[in-house]
């Protein structure tokens, strides 16, 4: 049975709808608890797929949660690798940084559902620009951004953030967004960010309400659609010892600035 190994920086924001796609395709899936469980008794290649998921911290947060600066370690090795992994929010900021790529606070909080747009690359990606033109309005939830890596291949922006999803190498891919959202648990978002819900201008529990119950249902099945591809699409991965010249060059960068 393939596997699947999910870094989960905070206990309800989860696979969510990814999940049944991963159990439809047959992988056995694992919580690694950030902060709480060690990653050295994972190697960082072993898993068919590495999942990073979100969280309400930030990438450059190391003196406050210096366990960061291993996860960013732990998932250079494995991108460097190009193993299939996905980073979805913090994941998506954690797999730039890992890359050597900026992350910093944002001019303002996206928090709430808005369209994307089709990034300046992204048809080699299985199933990117069907769910790019078919998802509608998706979810967003952060103030951090990033700086694309050198090497990233752009996929996505919205009209507040240039960089919402970019592809690295064959099998990594990284997304600002959540399409793993399932609108079921939106009362558990509403709950555990309401500190900052508060604090984001025009922002209510009632709005996001509302807007989920418009755009969730065909944004939802997109994200499954398109996950599903994905997924399938790694099938033939073989590329535990594969590290190709421009991500050696990444390495050295980043062997300076770590």
């Amino acid at each position: 049975m393939k596997t699947a190994l999910v870094l989960r920086h905070l206990a309800f924001e989860d696979l969510g709808r990814l999940r049944p796609v991963l159990e439809q395709a047959g992988y056995a899936i694992r919580y690694i608890e950030a902060g709480v469980d060690a990653l050295a008794p994972h190697a960082p290649l072993e898993p068919d797929l590495l999942v990073i998921l979100g969280g309400p911290i930030s990438v450059y947060d190391i003196e406050d949660y210096p366990w960061l600066a291993a996860q960013i370690d732990w998932i250079r090795l494995r991108l460097l690798a190009d193993r299939p992994t996905l980073g979805i929010c913090l994941g998506a900021q954690l797999m730039a940084r890992a890359l050597n790529a900026r992350v910093y606070a944002g001019g303002v909080k996206e928090i709430g559902w808005a369209e994307l747009s089709r990034g300046r690359e992204g048809e080699d990606v299985a199933g990117w620009i069907d769910y790019i033109e078919s998802a509608g309005s998706v979810l967003h939830w952060h103030g951090d951004t990033y700086d694309l890596p050198s090497g990233a291949r752009h996929l996505a922006s919205s009209a507040l953030y240039e960089n919402q999803a970019f592809a690295w190498g064959a099998h990594c891919l990284a997304v600002q967004f959540h399409p793993e959202f399932d609108a079921s648990r939106l009362e558990q978002w509403l709950i555990g960010h309401c500190l900052e819900i508060a604090a984001a201008p025009g922002v209510t529990p009632a709005g996001l309400r509302a807007a989920t119950a418009r755009h969730a249902a065909p944004s939802q099945a997109a994200a499954e659609r398109f996950f599903a591809t994905w997924i399938e699409s790694l099938n033939g991965c073989r590329c535990k010892k594969q590290v190709a010249p421009p991500q050696q060059q990444v390495m050295h960068r980043c062997a300076r600035n770590f």
